[in-house]
């Protein structure tokens, strides 16, 4: 099951949004107040586009179409990250070893925090559950220009090495680096000087890394979800694949249509794992089955009413990785 016209609006209408902030900021120079007001609506919008548009697309949920599918997907490229990367980070290797030590790269943020009980914990650590606002304001700039470009050249994300990139995937990676930074850096410093592009480029990306971070941090880093670990022996997992991710995933706010619409359904993060290959337009009919399922066999549904009850979770589960050995 795929988008209605419904998210087809949506898309459309975020995607009118950062272009008209992008024209507005650039070319028509706002006053100091509107241009960091506006900037900082460009980092929701970011995190809005990503959630609602490329995430759908990137997993073929969108649209029934393919290249529909393949476009929005794309729009990660021109916000500055690599579909490639993407793909192969988040659709094949955290959807498969979710919450997994070594394999699920989305946990891994050493040395500066301690995300899972298998991490080794350093002083610092137990600090982390107040310093985390902070590193998480860094995760989209740090993707743009570090972490997509550590993973080309390493061919390797956590312990899995990557597969290699034909020649078509090597002219995406470089054609969207080459255009994200004329249009985020090239353009705007030319247009307005460096230090008000400076000003506005961090705080956009600011909003954005800590918007991204805390909605896909709340899916799985709370104090309710599980962190397994494979047999020492046989190297596999003791539950089977629908019970890891009900266990290593959470949910939140969704009986909040306003949280649902911004987040793109990933507030219904359980039934996005179960099913990724479904547009999270369907996740609120479904979630009422996967709860029924759940009951039925016993398997716990980790479901926080709030968000701020989620946030209170993950700030307490980093607090926890800081102190527990």
């Amino acid at each position: 099951m795929t988008g209605d016209a419904g998210l087809l609006f949506k898309a459309i209408l975020l995607v009118s949004i950062l272009i008209a902030l992008y024209v507005h900021l650039v070319f028509f120079t706002p006053s100091t107040g509107w241009a960091l007001l506006e900037c900082a609506l460009v980092g929701l919008d970011i995190a809005a586009i990503g959630f609602n548009v490329m995430h759908d697309g990137a997993h073929g949920s969108f649209s029934r179409y393919s290249w529909v599918n393949k476009l929005a997907a794309y729009t990660l490229g021109v916000l500055g990250g690599s579909p490639y990367m993407w793909n192969s980070k988040h659709n094949l290797i955290h959807h498969t070893y979710t919450n997994i030590e070594g394999h699920d790269d989305d946990i891994d943020v050493k040395p500066w925090m301690r995300m899972t009980p298998d991490q080794p914990k350093h002083p610092l650590h137990r600090y982390q559950h107040f310093y985390f606002w902070a590193l998480y304001c860094m995760l989209y700039i740090s993707w743009i220009f570090a972490m997509d470009y550590q993973k080309y050249f390493s061919r390797q994300i956590g312990a899995i090495g990557l597969k290699p990139m034909n020649t078509g995937e090597h002219v995406s990676f470089w054609g969207f680096k080459a255009l994200n930074l004329v249009l985020y850096v090239a353009l705007p410093i030319y247009m307005v000087g460096f230090l008000p592009w400076f000003a506005g480029f961090m705080l956009s990306t600011a909003v954005a890394g800590l918007v991204l971070s805390m909605v896909f941090q709340l899916a799985h880093t709370v104090e309710d979800a599980a962190f397994p670990v494979p047999c020492a022996i046989t190297s596999k997992l003791e539950d089977e694949w629908a019970i890891h991710q009900v266990r290593t995933t959470a949910n939140f706010a969704t009986d909040n249509k306003v949280v649902s619409w911004f987040v793109g359904g990933l507030n219904f993060q359980i039934e996005h794992h179960l099913f990724p290959k479904i547009s999270h337009v369907h996740y609120p009919a479904i979630s009422k089955i996967v709860q029924q399922v759940c009951a039925e066999f016993d398997v716990t549904y980790n479901n926080y009413k709030h968000t701020r009850t989620a946030i209170a979770s993950h700030v307490g589960f980093l607090r926890q990785m800081g102190r527990a050995a």
